[in-house]
């Protein structure tokens, strides 16, 4: 099947229309939990600390954190001993406060990632899941179902670059830390995005150069990509929603480069060399100079942008140095994306996001006019920074770590966390 027609036929089937039941909303109509030596039936707690730990339950709870290595996690953050010591005084305040909040943390680094946000450089994206999964559903399921592994697994990322990283941690050797760090990292990296990217998406691997387009699981499309350089252009970790498409886009030029590059200057002081680049400058009655290419074929963002609103100004695009797509390291651009074959690219995602059609896309293309096409159905896209993952023939390869973010995960990670029990008893 072409890549037009999986289109098409993708794009149909995102029409069906669904309605799905939220945890925080289900849990007044699921069983009530589970009370050690009572068959009585009650109106299930919502927060999390409010839950009784009976013994077994705690037991299985142990034996998560005991194995919890194989996601990359140390056993040593989530206070084994003192579930033990807990457990064996038996049910009680102080057993449920322990294992209560070894739950918690467990689901949350599951969930949200165990580096702190400081050491996620130019970690600019939203991840709901903390709103879609929250921790009181999750703790009840697990101790009304009694599968604790099974509940907390739940949380983990789906995706088989995941499932990569976790076999090749179990494949290293212990005496081998820094493949060792370098896949717990990366593992890591994965629980910063939302569990759930969308039927279509669009991830952007920065070091890897690489743009991905995936429909309902399958990789539709791979892109070849150019990204910020290192130092002030690095591109950061972003998601958002890809709003449109714009055809023959108008480039209005940062003051970074306006002023800090002197292209402002330049302009003003050489008009013919500006008429012919299409730069339009005008003068505020600041003072600021402002700077707007027209489309054409010299235009820096090329034949085509996605319209993806955000503060930092940050969008994939075409360029018309297309050249540069055959270098090894393309680390090159002042912070935004350009991609290869962006035409494809925008065609597929008009029918993809119900935009126009394959003809009528090329014909506004052609036309050399600005033009912005909405999509009815917007499209996701994620920005992201794994330095070790699956290339394109499915292979997990490593990649060069160009904007040097690998250190303060591995550092993060290898520090022992700093939460403290609040030991109650009875």
């Amino acid at each position: 099947m072409s890549v037009v027609a999986l289109c098409a036929s993708s794009a149909a089937a995102q029409r069906i229309e669904t309605a799905n039941v939220l945890d925080d909303d289900a849990v007044q109509v699921m069983a009530a939990q589970w009370t050690q030596g009572s068959a009585r039936r009650t109106i299930p707690p919502r927060m999390a600390e409010e839950f009784r730990w009976p013994v077994a339950r705690a037991l299985a709870l142990l034996g998560v954190v005991e194995s919890i290595d194989a996601e990359g996690l140390d056993p040593a953050d989530y206070h084994p001993q003192d579930l033990r010591e807990a457990m064996a005084g038996g049910p009680g305040v102080r057993l449920d406060n322990v294992a209560g909040a070894i739950f918690t943390w467990l689901a949350q680094d599951l969930r949200d990632g165990r580096t702190p946000d400081d050491a996620r450089r130019s970690y600019l994206m939203d991840d709901p899941d903390a709103e879609r999964l929250p921790i009181g559903p999750l703790m009840e399921r697990a101790l009304v179902t009694g599968d604790m592994a099974g509940v907390l697994a739940s949380l983990n990322p789906v995706l088989p670059d995941y499932a990569a990283l976790r076999d090749a941690l179990a494949a290293t050797p212990a005496d081998d830390t820094e493949r060792r760090d370098a896949i717990r990292a990366n593992m890591d990296r994965w629980r910063w995005l939302p569990r759930d990217l969308g039927g279509i998406h669009l991830m952007v691997n920065v070091p890897e150069y690489r743009l991905r387009l995936t429909v309902n699981g399958q990789v539709l499309r791979n892109y070849r990509t150019i990204v910020g350089q290192p130092g002030r252009n690095a591109t950061p970790q972003l998601s958002e929603m890809v709003e449109g498409v714009i055809f023959n886009p108008t480039w209005t030029v940062p003051q970074s480069i306006v002023v800090g590059e002197g292209l402002g200057r330049r302009v003003l002081n050489n008009p013919n060399w500006a008429r012919a680049r299409g730069y339009v400058a005008t003068r505020g009655a600041n003072g600021r100079v402002n700077v707007v290419q027209s489309p054409g074929p010299g235009n820096a963002l090329g034949a085509m942008k996605l319209d993806m609103p955000n503060p930092h100004a940050i969008f994939l695009h075409d360029t018309p140095s297309k050249q540069l797509f055959d270098n090894d390291m393309r680390a090159l651009s002042h912070g935004c994306i350009r991609v290869q074959d962006a035409m494809e690219l925008a065609v597929v995602l008009n029918l993809l996001g119900q935009g126009v059609s394959a003809e009528e896309a090329l014909s506004i293309s052609a036309s050399g006019q600005y033009t912005r096409v909405p999509l009815s159905m917007p499209v996701p896209v994620y920005i992201a920074y794994f330095t070790m993952g699956l290339d394109e023939n499915g292979s997990l390869v490593e990649f060069d770590d160009i904007y040097d973010r690998d250190a303060p995960v591995v550092a993060s990670l290898g520090r022992p966390s700093q939460r403290q029990l609040l030991l109650a008893s009875r």
